[in-house]
Order: C-alpha cells, then structure tokens, then sequence
C-alpha cells in the first residue's frame, strides 16, 4: 500500500475543500473521465493525531460505483468507520448510532428503531411539521432581509427534532448548537481556539446527556413522543439499551438537523439563482414540489462524502484494492456524472429519471429519515415560496470541511408582507 503513488488531482486538502463547490467539480470531472478509482494521500485536518501510518483511500467518483459499493457491505463495511479520517472508537460508537454498524447488528438496532416510527407518531411529526412552517414564515415575512440560515433554515430541522422526540424547549439551542458543532471541527470559525477533539467532545457530551436524561424520565412518565416509542420499542424481546438510544439521539440530531437545514439554504439560492425554475414550479406547486426536491438535493448533495473499508481484496473497475483499505465515496462528484445525468450542472426540476444519491448509495444504509426530510421540504418551500415569493438570496458562507455542504451564513432579502398565521 505504501508504495502507491498519490493521485496529482487533490481532494484530500483544507484548501481544497474550502473551495466553492463549483469549482470542487472541476477536479472530480477530471477523475470521472480519467481515473474513476484512484488512490489519495490522507484527508488533512483529522480529530486527532493518527497514532499509526494512514497510507490513503481509494477515492470513488463514479455513480454506478457508488451505488454498487453501497449496495455490497458485506465487500465495502461500515463497521470501521465512515468518515474520511479515523475517529476515536468512543466518540464513534455514541455519535454514529447503526450509521457505523454491520450486520446482524446493525439490522437488529435499525429494526428496533424503525418500529417507533408508528403511522400515527408520523401523523403526528408531519402535522407539527406544517405548523412550525406556517408559523417561521409569519415571523419572516415582515422584515424584509435576514440572514435566512438564522431566521428559517436552522429553526425548522430544530424544532421538528424536538417536537418528535419530546425535548423541552429550554434545552432547543443546547441541541441546536450542539449538533452544529459535531460536523463543524473542520471549520476554523466553529473551533475558534479549541482543539477539535475538545469541540466535538462536548458537543457530544451535550447531546447524550439530554438524550439519557429524557429516556430516564420517559421510563416513569411515558409521553405522546419518539423518545417514549423508543425506550418501549421490542422487537422479539430485543429492547435498546440507553447507550443505543443515546447514539441514535446523536445521530438523529445531526442527521435530522444539518442535512435539511443546508438544503433549504441552497434551495432559496438555486431558486434566486434560476428564476425560471421557480417559476416553472409555482404553476404547478402541488405537481412539481417532489421533483424539485430531488434536484435540489441532487444539485447541492448536503452530504458530500461517506467512507467504506474493503473486508477482503476485490477488484473495482479493473482496479484492486486490499482488505483493509479506505474506501471514499463522493456522493456530490456521484450526482455530477455525465454518464448518468444529462446537463450535469444545470438545475433542472423537472429531470426525469433523477437517481441521485442525495440520500445515499441505496443498501441497508439508505437514510431512514428521508421521508421526514422531504416533509420538512415541502412545508417550507411552501410556506416560503408563496408567502415571500420574491425572496432573493445573496451569496452563502460555506462551513470548512469535506463532509457536510453546509452553508453558515445567507443573507436574503424581499417585499415585507404582513405576519399573518
């Protein structure tokens, strides 16, 4: 392995992935064309000093690998890791809950967990989901400017998240905040002078705390909430224990929260950016809201990045790899594939077939929030795009880090309208 030679095209550096994504494009349109599979020096910037020889990863840019490698985890496991870098095996285990599982684990707790998400708990989320839309875009409506990611963006994912699983609202910023910080140890402004290791630490700390206390209490006081489902939650006599419910808390918040929280940043923005497809979705809202979805998480890809490791030597486009070594899939070079998408880079919300991978590769993986996303979605682009309808947004500040397309800061500007509920 080490006597490998690096890839010129760099996509391991900070630098790199300081880059607006545009650009970041150009390099994996170079790997797609040339070199498909193809070997990298190590991710800069890592939580901690690596205390062993981290000789690289196999960088995966096409989408037909990126589903195959997804679809075969018995080949490509998540069970060492899923992140570019190692990450300690006491903050991975209480923050990445069935993420970084494999069977039968992983199969026993997502079926544990699926089985709280009755008909009736969604009724209920999708319900207060619509509510929290309608009453966000009252209170936005008459200022005529904000910073969207403060005043809308960042409000809705918190307050569903709390809603569904019963957190009070004293504790809403606690988990807001912390969620933020669990993506955000590449980010310069976030660490500020911290070690990321000490801001991902307390972050976590922060969540499994709420998390364990409210599954203490719902043991004596059940409620009308997720939080109670899953501390009842059996599946032939398997129950979670708190250290699962508490990762899965984790994984919920940052999941649940940062992933729909950078795609309805970069939804206002395409729809600024393309007003003919903002147009071409008001006249048929009702129609076209799903399709425009999928575009926009196709287009934006709020995950950028998810690692496998290789359980034994295979062979991947002609290509061998070992057991043992990294595997990194890039889901936004994935739904950038010419081969796959006519007009890669345009926006359009009407493209039919759109396979992305914004949800992930497909396999036992495949996010088990997405339908809960694509409410949130819908409601606020609703919400938003009728009551604001000439919402403009300026030019994003990008989180640090090659993991989450977040956006930190979005200035919008629009007519003032009434508040109305």
């Amino acid at each position: 392995m080490s006597t490998r030679v690096y890839d010129e095209v760099d996509v391991s550096s900070i630098a790199f992935w300081s880059l607006p994504p545009e650009e970041r494009d150009g390099s994996f349109a170079v790997l797609r064309r040339e070199r498909p599979i193809s070997w990298h020096r190590p991710a800069e910037g890592g939580l901690v000093p690596q205390d062993h020889v981290d000789p690289g990863y196999w960088a995966v840019v096409l989408h037909e690998d990126v589903v195959a490698v997804s679809k075969n985890p018995q080949t490509f496991c998540s069970g060492r890791g899923v992140m570019f870098e190692d990450i300690p095996e006491e903050i991975a285990e209480s923050a990445s809950s069935f993420l970084i599982l494999d069977a039968p684990r992983h199969v026993k707790l997502r079926r544990l967990v699926a089985s709280a998400f009755t008909t009736r708990q969604v009724a209920r989320i999708e319900e207060r989901i619509r509510v929290h839309a309608r009453s966000i875009v009252s209170e936005l409506a008459p200022l005529g400017e904000c910073d969207l990611v403060e005043r809308v963006s960042e409000r809705l994912p918190v307050l569903t998240l709390s809603d569904m699983m019963g957190v009070s609202a004293a504790d809403h910023d606690l988990v807001a905040r912390a969620a933020n910080d669990m993506v955000g140890w590449n980010d310069p402004e976030l660490v500020g002078d911290r070690l990321p290791i000490e801001l991902t630490y307390q972050a976590l700390l922060t969540l499994l705390g709420v998390a364990l206390n409210m599954a203490e209490e719902r043991r004596s006081r059940p409620g009308d909430d997720l939080m109670t489902a899953l501390v009842q939650a059996e599946v032939e006599g398997d129950r979670l224990t708190d250290e699962e419910i508490g990762a899965f808390f984790v994984l919920l918040s940052v999941a649940g929260n940062d992933t729909t929280r950078h795609t309805i940043s970069h939804g206002i923005r395409l729809f600024t950016l393309h007003p003919d497809q903002r147009r071409l979705l008001m006249e048929d809202f009702g129609n076209r809201i799903d399709g425009a979805i999928d575009e926009i998480l196709r287009w934006s890809t709020p995950v950028m990045t998810f690692r496998r490791t290789a359980t034994r030597d295979v062979e991947l486009r002609g290509q061998a790899i070992s057991e043992g070594e990294k595997v990194v899939l890039f889901y936004s070079s994935a739904n950038r594939d010419d081969r796959v998408f006519d007009d890669p880079s345009g926006f359009d919300i009407l493209r039919h077939p759109n396979p992305h991978v914004g949800f992930g590769g497909g396999g036992p993986h495949f996010c088990l929030g997405f339908s809960l996303a694509r409410a949130e979605l819908r409601a606020i682009f609703d919400e938003i795009l009728h009551r604001v309808p000439d919402i403009r947004a300026g030019e994003p500040e990008y989180l640090g880090g090659n993991f989450m397309n977040g956006i930190k800061r979005l200035p919008a500007t629009f007519t003032p309208a009434r508040a109305w509920g």
